[in-house]
């Protein structure tokens, strides 16, 4: 399995194991709703990959990592990484990287913010400004982080890149032999991602029914789809999506990633995947 270099949260490379083996074995055009840090686009194969989220700053990283060779990119992420002094302790450092992205917005500043910010957050203000914390003795961008950029930029090259809101990204293009996987905000499971309150819109019970929708549109067009999500969490149940559901397939996931199912009682969090095939 392929890591992005990102630490994206919400991310899917530790259930990877368990969701890939339920999608599709010939995808022609697999469409990613919610690309997120790529984590699952880079693992499925496809004669073409269509990747769409609303957050366009991290969708211009990818559209730079795919327009500048390797060799270029990590020359200039260690040239950054020397000329700002960039390491676990230097918080300085990261402040005047932090400035200097906010006064120019580069994505390659972007990306070694995110290698360096507290729990590697794609964090901004109503302002547009990005106002992650440093991450002090534990972000840094690293050999292991530099492997995997490299295996992703071999892997993201033809991509197509969208930036959209779901409800407005058209999947009239979309045809049977077609594969959409959609890993939305979870309504029950508030994150930096879903929150309302860093610079992007909160995730609502008429976003989750708007995507039930499209969801079942695709499936009457003959087209196959898959949606993560969680049905509890904390106590709370997402009744909507359990209903919604019933009319599709719903696999468990282990809340410890291996690659089995388990019984719902068993974990406070129930993580599932719902595909229509």
């Amino acid at each position: 399995m392929l890591k992005s270099p990102l630490n994206y949260i919400g991310g899917k490379y530790k259930l990877l194991p368990q969701i890939k083996p339920l999608f599709p074995n010939q995808i022609n055009t697999f469409v990613d709703l919610f690309a997120g840090g790529l984590d699952v686009s880079i693992n499925v194969k496809a004669n073409h990959t269509v990747c769409n989220d609303i957050n366009h700053y991290i969708i211009g990283m990818f559209e730079y990592f795919q327009h500048h060779s390797i060799n270029e990119l990590i020359a200039n992420i260690h040239a950054t990484i020397k000329e700002y002094g960039l390491t676990k302790q230097n918080k300085a450092g990261y402040h005047a990287l932090r400035e200097e992205y906010n006064r120019t917005h580069d994505s390659l500043y972007l990306f070694l913010l995110v290698c360096y910010g507290f729990n590697h957050q794609f964090r901004f203000n109503n302002k547009g400004e990005f106002n992650n914390p440093f991450g002090g003795n534990r972000s840094s961008y690293n050999t292991n982080t530099e492997r995997n950029l490299r295996l992703m930029h071999k892997a993201i090259q033809g991509f197509e890149y969208h930036i959209s809101n779901f409800k407005a990204f058209d999947l009239a293009f979309m045809m049977p032999g077609d594969f959409l996987y959609a890993d939305p905000p979870y309504l029950i499971s508030c994150g930096s991602y879903n929150d309302g309150k860093r610079g992007f819109e909160g995730w609502t019970t008429a976003d989750d029914q708007a995507l039930f929708m499209k969801l079942d549109d695709l499936n009457a067009r003959g087209i196959s789809f898959a949606l993560s999500n969680v049905t509890r969490h904390k106590g709370r149940t997402n009744d909507k999506l359990i209903e919604w559901g019933e009319r599709y397939h719903t696999h468990y996931l282990r809340a410890d990633y291996s690659n089995s199912n388990y019984q719902a009682s068993e974990s406070d969090t129930v993580e599932v995947l719902i595909t229509n095939y």
